[in-house]
C-alpha cells in the first residue's frame, strides 16, 4: 500500500529545532534542491534564474522584492543558511524538513510562515500529497517544496508575461503563490469525481472484489484528503482575521477569493466522501442481490427436480412378486417406462408455468 505521507521525525528527546540531514534513501527520493531566484525591479519583473544557496539575498524592508523558490530538500547546513539570509526561524526549518507537518501559519515578529498541503495525482493515478512551505519577511517572499512537483508554473508565467495581478508587493506574492497552492486540488478532485462516476457504473452493472478494493482505495484517498486540505481553509481564515496587518486591504479581497476556494474544496471532497459511502451500501446492496437472484435460481432448480427424484426414488425399489397385491404392477408394464417419463416431464412443465405465473423468475 502506497504512503500517502512522507514524515521524517528527530529521534524521541531532540531539542526544537533541531536539523539533521536525511538519510540517503530519503535525499535520494527527494531530489536534490533546486535555489531559483526572480526579483522585481523598476517596475518589472526580471528573468527567473537558478542560484547557489551562497547567493540567496538577504531580506531587508529595503531593495526590490524577490521570490526565491526552493525545489527539492536543501541539506540541513543549506537550510541553516537559508534561515540566516531571510530569517527564518529555527522551529519553521525544523518544519520543512521534517516533511508532513499539518497544515498552519505561524508568526515570528514581523514574519510569516505557511504551510500547506498540496495534493497530486500522478500518471499512473495514484494520489501523493506533499507539503508546501511559504515564508514572508521583508522584501523577500521564499517558497519550498522538496518533492518534485511544483505547482507555481502558471505564477512564473504571470511573472514573464505581467498579466493579471501585478504581484508587486511581498503580500501580494504570497497571495499568488497561495491561490496556486489552493487550486492545485480543483484538477485532483475532478479526477476523484471521474473515478467515483466509473466505479458507480461498475458497481451498477458487474461488480468483483477488485471494485471492492478500488472502493476502499478510494475512500482512504478521500479521508487523507480530508486530513490534509480541511485545515487550509482555516488557515486562510486566520490569515484574514489575526495577521490583516501584514496584508493592504486590496490583497485582503483577493485573500477573500482564495478562502471562498477552500470552502469549495472541502464541500467537493465532503461531497465525494458521502457518495463514496453510498457507493460501499450500493455495492452491498447489490452483492446481496446478487446472492439472492442465484439462491432463487438453485431453489427453482431444487424444487422442480424435487418430485421427479420422489419418482424415480420411488420406481427405483424394484418391488416385484408374482403373487403379492403389494408388488409394483407398473415394473411389468408394456409402457411403464415412458409413462414415468411423461409424468415427470409434465411436473418439470407445470411447476416452471406456476413459477413463471407467480413471477418467481
Amino acid at each position: 500500500m502506497t504512503r500517502l505521507f512522507k514524515k521524517h521525525y528527530h529521534p524521541a528527546g531532540t531539542a526544537p529545532g533541531t536539523l539533521r540531514n536525511l538519510t540517503l534513501e530519503q535525499t535520494a527520493l527527494l531530489g536534490p534542491a533546486r535555489y531559483t531566484l526572480a526579483c522585481r525591479d523598476a517596475g518589472r519583473w526580471g528573468e527567473v534564474h537558478e542560484i547557489r544557496p551562497a547567493d540567496i539575498p538577504e531580506a531587508s524592508a529595503q531593495g526590490p522584492l524577490c521570490w526565491l523558490h526552493v525545489q527539492g530538500m536543501p541539506t540541513a547546513e543549506a537550510l541553516e543558511l537559508l534561515g540566516n539570509r531571510v530569517g527564518l526561524h529555527p522551529l519553521a526549518q525544523e518544519d520543512i524538513l521534517n516533511g508532513g507537518q499539518r497544515p498552519k501559519v505561524e508568526r515570528f515578529d514581523d514574519s510569516l510562515v505557511v504551510i500547506l498541503g498540496i495534493p497530486e495525482i500522478d500518471d499512473e493515478g495514484a494520489l501523493h500529497l506533499y507539503q508546501t512551505t511559504l515564508f514572508m519577511g521583508g522584501n523577500i517572499v521564499v517558497s519550498v517544496l522538496a518533492e518534485r512537483l511544483d505547482p507555481f508554473t502558471e505564477v512564473r508565467r504571470r511573472l514573464r508575461e505581467r498579466g493579471g495581478r501585478a504581484l508587486s508587493e511581498p503580500d501580494d506574492l504570497l497571495y499568488g503563490l497561495l491561490d496556486a497552492a489552493v487550486d492545485h486540488a480543483f484538477p485532483v478532485l475532478d479526477s476523484v469525481g471521474e473515478r467515483i462516476e466509473e466505479l458507480e457504473v461498475e458497481i451498477l452493472d458487474r461488480p468483483d472484489s477488485s471494485t471492492l478494493e478500488r472502493l476502499h482505495g478510494l475512500k482512504r484517498e478521500l479521508i487523507m484528503l480530508r486530513r490534509y486540505l480541511w485545515p487550509t481553509r482555516e488557515v486562510i481564515n486566520q490569515l484574514l482575521r489575526d495577521h490583516d496587518d501584514l496584508f493592504t486591504p486590496d490583497t485582503r479581497m483577493w485573500m477573500r477569493d482564495v478562502y471562498d476556494h477552500t470552502v469549495q474544496i472541502m464541500d467537493l471532497v465532503e461531497s465525494y466522501r458521502d457518495m463514496t459511502a453510498s457507493l460501499l451500501d450500493v455495492y452491498l446492496s447489490s452483492m446481496s442481490n446478487r446472492l439472492n437472484e442465484s439462491m432463487r435460481t438453485l431453489t427453482i432448480i431444487a424444487t422442480v427436480f424435487m418430485p421427479l427424484t420422489f419418482i424415480v426414488g420411488v420406481y427405483g425399489m424394484n418391488f416385484e412378486h408374482p403373487t403379492s397385491p403389494f408388488a409394483m404392477p407398473e415394473l411389468g408394464w408394456y409402457w411403464g417406462y415412458p409413462l414415468v417419463w411423461g409424468v415427470m416431464i409434465l411436473a418439470a412443465v407445470a411447476m416452471v408455468a406456476w413459477f413463471k405465473r407467480k413471477r418467481w423468475f
